[in-house]
């Protein structure tokens, strides 16, 4: 797929409504009325893929949807409604089908989701990583110790962390350059800012953290430090939860070791 729908918008629009739900006859059809004021049947085979009979189909398929107006002529005509009014019109879809969806898995999910889970979990992917990590800064309580690249720092892990601070929870965070620190520092006031356990440029680790003693995560960058300019970095995490559980007793011990070490240095 091709992430820069500028370089070819007829290919990627079809792409998109087609993973909106539409018919891959519907899709054609309503790029094909986007080039065009408006247009018959005929009209809209000759600049698209779709067989003249199939258009009528398509066309229904659209109306029923509200994309599409219908002029009661002899031939009928055709006219798609706005890039904007689309754009609306499927994102208020999406947030209904996404609220839809929250409500019925939370009616599905046990009880107990939220209680320890045993054993060490993977996650892959920077989004499914980033999500994770997200969701422990929102049950931390007492304190988060964070690790990461800059690359990885973002926005919504920056407001998250910031959350947590403002919940009272104590926020430890290494292995950021002295620029971002001071941005944090902004951001996050009353974070306490440490030394990394190692050059992160020299490895191809991405984050390393630990909420509260009891939850820990430690990721890697595949692709990352020998990576082409145009390959995209991906990145794979493990984590466990519970004092009895293999990596936080570890990554405890490490992390105990090395605010000890910064303590006293």
């Amino acid at each position: 797929m091709n992430d820069d729908p500028t370089d070819d918008p007829r290919s990627a629009a079809v792409e998109q409504l087609e993973r909106f739900g539409l018919s891959a006859y519907a899709a054609r059809t309503f790029v094909a009325l986007s080039t065009l004021k408006s247009g018959t049947a005929r009209d809209v085979s000759q600049v698209s893929e779709v067989p003249r009979t199939r258009v009528y189909d398509a066309v229904d398929e659209l109306h029923e949807q509200g994309l599409v107006d219908v002029l009661q002529s002899s031939p009928k005509q055709f006219r798609a409604i706005s890039a904007e009014t689309a754009s609306r019109t499927f994102e208020h879809d999406l947030r209904y089908r996404t609220e839809v969806l929250r409500t019925a898995l939370s009616e599905l999910e046990p009880a107990d989701h939220q209680t320890e889970q045993q054993g060490v979990w993977t996650v892959n992917g920077q989004r499914a990583v980033t999500d994770r990590v997200l969701e422990f800064f929102e049950t931390a309580e007492e304190e988060i110790v964070y690790m990461t690249v800059e690359d990885l720092l973002t926005d919504d892990v920056i407001d998250g962390l910031s959350e947590a601070a403002e919940r009272g929870v104590s926020i430890k965070m290494g292995g950021v350059s002295p620029e971002v620190q001071a941005c944090i520092q902004d951001d996050i006031p009353g974070v306490t800012m440490y030394e990394s356990l190692w050059v992160w440029s020299d490895t191809s680790a991405g984050r390393l953290m630990m909420v509260d003693g009891r939850k820990t995560l430690v990721s890697a960058l595949v692709n990352g430090a020998d990576a082409s300019p145009s390959e995209a970095r991906t990145e794979t995490a493990i984590w466990g939860e519970g004092d009895a559980n293999s990596l936080v007793i570890v990554l405890k011990a490490i992390f105990a070791w090395r605010l000890e070490t910064e303590n006293t240095d």
